[in-house]
Order: structure tokens, then C-alpha cells, then sequence
């Protein structure tokens, strides 16, 4: 992966592709579910993780189950500070925080942390931090809004509209009480698998040095 500032929004491959990311975890309870469905459909993912979660009950234990299972990570900082006004320092500061504390949790200093996605949306200078650390920023993408309610059938009907053909998704495994977004998931995910549709990852950057690939 050759990182650019630009957010990548959509999923790689081409026709009904969708990628899934999780964000604000790991959190015991909803990440686990959400493992467990990911492997009953054999479907790869990217968890963004915030390091204090990490470093929280079984937080580690969770982080080091999703990256056997093959799934990707992605820096989604230190904790759920707004870093829309921070200095590229503080950025930096906090991103290769983050890239220790995921690090050792995995007992693993060179494990891949491909992606960043910046917390609440708010990029500020992050992009351009995360891309010299050698992180992909990864876009917002088609959310559910699972912030703001755990209801099950509003959930459900905005992770059906979400899911567009070639869109990243973003859900929640983290940061509150998510069994909604769960619930949702597992109806939704069936859904799509039943009808034909792929899950992948999102794209990685076109550059000089990764051209693009024919499908």
C-alpha cells in the first residue's frame, strides 16, 4: 500500500461489493458477535481501533482474535478526542501511540495497521499525518447512524439503504452499547450474502507505484 491523503470511500472490486468497518471497539460483548458473524460468512473486515479500548477488559484479547481471524486494522486513535483543530504533532503523537499500544497488545511490532480513520469524522490535519506514517485514511463511507439510536428496525432499514454496490460501510462495535447495530448486521449480512453480494475490503490508493488493477 503506497498512501495518499485522499479518503477512500469506496470497496475494491467491481458489481455488488461492500465493505464493511467497524469502529470504536474492541468492546466485549459486540465485537465478539460481530466475529462470530463475520466467520459464519467467511467475510473479511476492517475494525478501527481506539487504543484505550485496547488497553480495556479483554481488549487485547479481542484485538489479537480479530487479526487471526484475518480481518484488517485501522488507527482510529488513542481515544474519542475530536482532532479536527490539533496540531500535525499532536496528530502524530497520538497515531504512533496508537501504533504502539496495537502493537503490543498483538506482541507484534511490525503487525499492519493499513488504515486511519479520523474520530468523529473530523480530519483537520490527520490525513496528511497518517499518510506519512504510512496509514491510508479511510473515509466515513455510507454510515447507519447507529450513534444516535439502537433500534433494530431503524438500524436495519439504514444498513439496507447503506449498502450500495461498491460502498464502505461504517457500523459500530464499539463506543456504547451497539447489540442493535448487531442485530441489524446479522439480518442485513444474510440478506446480501443470500442475494449474491461480496464483501472486501476498501480500496487501497492508486499511485504511481501501485497502478491500477484490471478486474
Amino acid at each position: 500500500m503506497n498512501p495518499t491523503t485522499t479518503q477512500v470511500t469506496t470497496a475494491r472490486g467491481t458489481g455488488t461489493v461492500a465493505a464493511l468497518t467497524f469502529d470504536d471497539g474492541p468492546n466485549p460483548g459486540e465485537t465478539d458477535a460481530v466475529l462470530d458473524l463475520l466467520a459464519e460468512h467467511s467475510i473479511p473486515a476492517v475494525f478501527c481501533v481506539i487504543g484505550q479500548n485496547i488497553q480495556g477488559p479483554r481488549g487485547a484479547e479481542l484485538l489479537r482474535r480479530i487479526v487471526a481471524e484475518g480481518h484488517t486494522l485501522c488507527n482510529h486513535t488513542t481515544s474519542f478526542a475530536d482532532m479536527g483543530d490539533w496540531t500535525p504533532e499532536q496528530v502524530e503523537a497520538d497515531l504512533t501511540e496508537n501504533l504502539a499500544i496495537i502493537r503490543e497488545a498483538l506482541g507484534d511490532p511490525e503487525a499492519p495497521v493499513p488504515y486511519f480513520r479520523a474520530p468523529n469524522g473530523s480530519w483537520g490535519q490527520t490525513a496528511e499525518v497518517a499518510a506519512r506514517l504510512g496509514m491510508q485514511p479511510l473515509g466515513l463511507g455510507n454510515t447507519i447512524a447507529d450513534w444516535e439510536t439502537q433500534d433494530v428496525a431503524t438500524l436495519t432499514a439504514n444498513l439496507r439503504a447503506a449498502m450500495q454496490p461498491g460502498a464502505v460501510v461504517l457500523t459500530h462495535d464499539g463506543g456504547g452499547d451497539r447489540t442493535g447495530t448487531v442485530e441489524a448486521l446479522r439480518t442485513v449480512v444474510a440478506e446480501q450474502v443470500a442475494a449474491g453480494w461480496t464483501f472486501t475490503l476498501p480500496e487501497e490508493p492508486v499511485t504511481a507505484a501501485s497502478p491500477a488493477r484490471h478486474h
